[in-house]
């Protein structure tokens, strides 16, 4: 229903509306994301600074659709693509309806979410203060930690929340539902994210391989789909390049005799077999690029600017 469609009743028309989620790394927002939408559509690692571009996911309640804006995790920039991301997290906030400001329970307000606090008020939007990880803190520290963050900057409303078993992911879609401005929906009713299948595969890819060398490898490696072909038999085909930047690293995501990379292909290819349902064929290629991490066209590809200093 469109909101022309509802004769401008105000209980049936539409709303929509961008939702920036802001946080420092590994408080929890990939996980929140994928809690809302119901289904993976961000990647969520053990390994913090995981989500480089702007991977929106898309939820429906009721007459509103919600587009959440899943930034990076905002930390201090020390190379290049440090500084791309922490730019691309600020300028999806800007652009944003609303901003959830997420703080992890156990860590409280530290040094990075003290400068998030301070920089998320400059932000001319209403902002929600989602508290997460709350399973892992007693009452009383809650309450102190929501008293403070509330003291530093206003927030329209506060949550607590456990991410990862869904406690009180509920009532946030709700509230959201109801904040964000009225609108007709921006994307269709059965889309979930607007990142193109492609770039999920590469995502999931990516997250495989942290899992397993999480410990190993360093950020700069990234993971592009060469080829995605639908084959007569409904199945799916797909080649992908893992591209790290020393042969060193190479070989470490080979492993011996090739089993670290047979190992991240079966895990990377049952999972998109689950969102697809259809049968995949996976082939992954190892790389070295050198000095990627120094190339334009690569945060073109991430959906990054590219900063010239």
């Amino acid at each position: 229903m469109t909101a022309e469609a509802s004769g401008g009743a105000p209980s049936t028309a539409t709303r929509c509306g961008f939702v920036a989620l802001i946080g420092a790394p590994n408080v929890g927002k990939s996980t929140l994301v994928n809690a809302l939408v119901g289904a993976k559509v961000t990647i969520v690692s053990r390994k913090v600074q995981t989500t480089r571009a702007l991977i929106r996911g898309i939820v429906i309640e009721n007459n509103a659709q919600i587009i959440l804006v899943d930034t990076p995790g905002i930390f201090l920039p020390k190379r290049r693509l440090d500084r791309a991301m922490v730019s691309t997290a600020w300028s999806g906030a800007h652009d944003a309806d609303l901003i959830c400001v997420l703080l992890d329970a156990k860590t409280g307000i530290d040094e990075e979410a003290e400068a998030i606090l301070a920089k998320a008020a400059s932000v001319n939007h209403e902002k929600i203060l989602v508290i997460n990880k709350v399973d892992l803190v007693q009452r009383e520290k809650l309450l102190a930690l929501a008293q403070a963050a509330n003291e530093r900057m206003k927030f329209a409303r506060t949550f607590m929340i456990s991410a990862i078993s869904g406690d009180g992911v509920d009532d946030i879609r709700k509230t959201l539902a109801e904040m964000v401005p009225p609108g007709p929906f921006l994307y269709p009713e059965d889309q979930m994210s607007d990142a193109p299948m492609r770039q999920l595969a590469a995502e999931i890819t990516r997250e495989k391989i942290y899992q397993k060398l999480h410990q190993e490898l360093p950020y700069q490696s990234t993971v592009e789909t060469d080829k995605w072909e639908e084959r007569k038999d409904k199945s799916v085909r797909i080649e992908q390049t893992i591209f790290v930047e020393r042969e060193s690293q190479r070989k470490i995501v080979l492993g011996k005799g090739g089993a670290t990379i047979k190992s991240i292909g079966a895990d990377s290819r049952k999972e998109l077999m689950q969102i697809l349902d259809v049968p995949v064929h996976l082939f992954l290629f190892v790389k070295v690029r050198e000095n990627w991490g120094d190339d334009p066209d690569r945060y073109r590809e991430m959906g990054l600017d590219f900063p010239k200093e």
